[in-house]
């Protein structure tokens, strides 16, 4: 009796780790907040709208590089992947990130002391929508340092900032992730086309509800020419393991049309929008 009890221990001691080692955790992406840009006149216009030039920001500011590489430290001391800006600079709006982080900071003086006045964000980079938040201002310091101001002002909100994100990553495990797409007829075929014995839309439609996590999906606008669906919810990883994004997942729909003649190519817009435009008059 004595040796199962020590067994059970042992066993019970040693779960925690198991189970911390297979939670999944979602990867981070640290950016300046848009506030902090064009405070600082790190912005350019793209037609004739005012953007945060986050490679200006970067090459030209050590507190930028300096506050970002803390907030990493900070986050992968919690076990939360973090990608490097830096690396994706060219092509940021593409990368494969779970969740945009978005610092922004001001430093308070008072005499000889200073503070750090933050806001930090957790953005869905496939929605954009605002998934945690925490702000807050440190105690007044001789500290002259600004990541030691940051980390002094951050920590004591940080556990319940990373408790938001994980709660929001272990949703998308269970319920999928939300993206949009569409389907967009290019030519003389219609939605009520039938192929074998099913209208097209109906074929989309199906192939949806299959491939669908818990079959949860909205049609938002439909016609004879055109399909939008919102609260779209895809798998996280395919079978393989492999992050699902929603070019992958529309992929799937366009193999299932082409196994009915129907030829369609892709175009995203983002993370979390694609288009499947069906190109051909009706068969090949």
């Amino acid at each position: 009796m004595m040796n199962r009890i020590i067994l059970f221990a042992l066993v019970m001691s040693f779960l925690p780790s198991v189970v911390l080692a297979q939670t999944k955790r979602p990867t981070l992406m640290v950016i300046p907040a848009d506030s902090w840009c064009q405070a600082n006149g790190f912005t350019m216009n793209i037609q004739d709208v005012t953007m945060p030039d986050y490679e200006k920001a970067w090459q030209n500011s050590q507190e930028l590089t300096e506050v970002i590489t803390k907030i990493g430290e900070l986050m992968s001391e919690r076990d939360f992947p973090i990608k490097d800006m830096s690396q994706s600079l060219k092509n940021i709006g593409q990368a494969k990130a779970d969740i945009f982080m978005e610092v922004g900071w001001q430093i308070n003086k008072m005499g000889p002391k200073r503070s750090v006045t933050y806001t930090l964000r957790g953005i869905d980079a496939y929605t954009m929508k605002q998934i945690a938040a925490g702000s807050g201002t440190g105690k007044m310091s001789f500290s002259a340092e600004i990541p030691v101001l940051l980390e002094e002002a951050v920590l004591e909100r940080m556990d319940n900032f990373c408790d938001q994100l994980q709660n929001h990553f272990d949703d998308l495990l269970t319920n999928g992730r939300e993206v949009r797409m569409s389907v967009r007829i290019d030519g003389n075929t219609k939605m009520s086309d039938e192929y074998e014995g099913q209208e097209l839309s109906e074929v989309i439609e199906d192939w949806l509800s299959l491939n669908t996590v818990e079959h949860r999906y909205s049609l938002s606008d439909a016609t004879e020419s055109f399909m939008n669906f919102d609260q779209v919810r895809i798998p996280l990883y395919a079978d393989n393991g492999m992050a699902m994004d929603t070019r992958r997942f529309v992929q799937g729909l366009r193999k299932r049309l082409m196994e009915l003649g129907v030829s369609s190519q892709i175009e995203t817009q983002g993370l979390g929008m694609a288009t499947l435009i069906i190109c051909m008059d009706k068969k090949l």
